[in-house]
């Protein structure tokens, strides 16, 4: 089994302040990322969403542990009635005019094996669409509307 942790990076054609505003504002977040009732980058926040596969919807339950504004954001991801827990750190780095956003998400490992949407090849092609395509579109379409 890895247990190495699921990294990856992608250069994302917006300011530091622009992708921090867009992994941290729930409005923002519900265009590319989950719909979140509430979010906070402030650490002991406690948020929850629901996300799946097209069979099972799973009850997301997240504890925000660190925050450096404008660089870093790092919460728990665990699930309800699943034992596991995991933590999704993004990282900001300024390139030029743009930034390089660095999604690891580790503990993939202590997720149950009996099911596929625990797989890691599942966390793999979610969050290479989350960051690979959807993040990506909302800048773009951010920059026409500029």
């Amino acid at each position: 089994m890895k247990t190495e942790p699921f990294v990856i990076e992608r250069a994302l054609n917006a300011s530091p302040e622009r992708v921090w505003k867009a992994i941290t504002d729930k409005d923002q977040m519900k265009e590319w990322y989950f719909n979140l009732a509430e979010f906070e980058p402030e650490v002991g926040f406690e948020f929850t969403f629901n996300g799946g596969s097209e069979e099972k919807t799973y009850v997301h339950l997240c504890k925000v542990t660190k925050v450096e504004p404008g660089k870093l954001l790092q919460y728990s991801w665990r699930y309800r009635d699943y034992p596991g827990n995991s933590f999704v750190t993004w990282e900001l780095f300024p390139e030029g005019d743009k930034t390089r956003l660095k999604l690891t998400h580790e503990g993939l490992e202590t997720f149950p094996t009996d099911s596929k949407d625990f797989a890691r090849s599942s966390f793999e092609a979610g969050w290479t669409y989350i960051i690979g395509t959807s993040i990506v579109n909302f800048f773009e379409k951010q920059a026409e509307t500029l």
